[in-house]
């Protein structure tokens, strides 16, 4: 009896050490360059014709179909120049061609990829994204940056824990090769959103957003919702037509935190999220507004929405990353309520006038007063 009342109790006893020293620990999430997703992996000499790859499954980790180039950054024939900022090579999309690559996910959650592309030849160039269940197409015509090309994020919903992701060129040219160029292709788990204590705007210093490349960065474009139902950069919404630029503290000047939102188009990129409020009762509505230190300069004024009501905070940048918080009260018609934020002028920067940038918004808060 005595010995089955020890080990019992010798059993308890390693039970509950044994809970403090080994901790249930959750996976870590996916946030990841995909597999070759640089494309400095490349095929076999056998594989090649010139630039072009031969055989489905030549590119490593790849999948590909159609005229797919594998491309090295630098002057191209025919007195182009093709930039490659994360390495030395990357994949171009001919007429109706596509690179696909399964990844392991889990069903449910939300991810977000982010990638470089930029247009090679047409003006009218875009480029598709698909997973199983969804497939949007996005336009790069408009270029955002004047170093490497621009990066774009967008997110979907995990329908099964293996998905096949792929890049397609909807488009036909005369010259077979022309189409987007693909630089670099990265993906992260979006975690669940929290409240931040007192304030109603979830995401409100925009902590949570895609992934970002460590080693080069524009910035990375947020595609409107007409293009994007499933935002990468969670609680916000893209109500525009044009993008709006998610920017970090590594490669940016931002107010405050890890990241901020560039407002790059003007009145036609705007940011919105719908908040919950009590009708009849008295909030303050406060945020920042800054320059990214990217050249961007001139009297900028960030234009607000709470409802009904309207806020202008005007901001005079010189371009050396300084920022002004405003705040502003407003009385709830609902207990929905939108806020939206856009740029009241359009900017471009000091030494490159053919490229759109904008006021820095950072630090979004709404919290009841009396």
């Amino acid at each position: 009896m005595s010995l089955a009342i020890s080990l019992c109790l010798a059993f308890l006893f390693a039970l509950c050490h044994g809970s403090h020293s080994l901790p249930a620990q959750r996976t870590p999430h996916l946030d990841v360059l995909l597999p070759n997703g640089n494309f400095e992996q490349v095929p076999n000499k056998s594989n090649m014709r010139k630039r072009q790859i031969i055989g489905k499954h030549s590119l490593p980790h790849w999948e590909i179909s159609g005229h797919v180039e594998l491309v090295s950054g630098g002057p191209q024939p025919g007195g182009f120049y093709f930039a490659v900022p994360r390495g030395v090579h990357a994949a171009r999309l001919g007429n109706l061609a596509s690179i696909s690559q399964y990844v392991k996910v889990k069903r449910g959650l939300v991810y977000s990829l982010t990638f470089g592309v930029t247009r090679t030849c047409a003006q009218d160039e875009n480029i598709r994204i698909s997973v199983p269940g969804q497939t949007n197409e996005l336009p790069i015509q408009t270029l955002f940056s004047t170093n490497g090309g621009d990066t774009y994020a967008w997110a979907f919903k995990a329908k099964f824990d293996v998905v096949k992701i792929t890049f397609h060129n909807p488009g036909v040219q005369e010259d077979p090769s022309c189409g987007p160029l693909v630089d670099a292709v990265a993906i992260k788990e979006i975690l669940p959103l929290r409240y931040t204590r007192g304030n109603l705007v979830k995401n409100g210093g925009f902590e949570i957003g895609p992934h970002v490349f460590n080693n080069f960065s524009t910035g990375i474009l947020i595609p409107a919702k007409v293009q994007d139902l499933i935002s990468p950069l969670p609680g916000w919404i893209i109500e525009s037509l044009k993008p709006v630029k998610y920017i970090d503290s590594r490669h940016f000047e931002v107010p405050s935190g890890l990241a901020a939102v560039e407002l790059v188009a003007g009145r036609e990129s705007a940011i919105a999220q719908i908040i919950r409020t009590v009708a009849g009762r008295n909030y303050m509505l406060s945020f920042a507004v800054g320059d990214a230190q990217n050249g961007c300069h001139g009297s900028m004024m960030v234009e607000a929405f709470a409802g009904k009501a309207a806020f202008k905070l005007r901001f005079e940048s010189n371009g050396k990353g300084a920022f002004k918080v405003g705040r502003f009260r407003f009385r709830a018609d609902s207990n929905r309520t939108r806020l939206t934020f856009y740029s009241g002028f359009y900017h471009t920067k000091l030494h490159d006038f053919g490229h759109l940038c904008g006021p820095v918004l950072d630090s979004v808060s709404v919290v009841m007063t009396r």
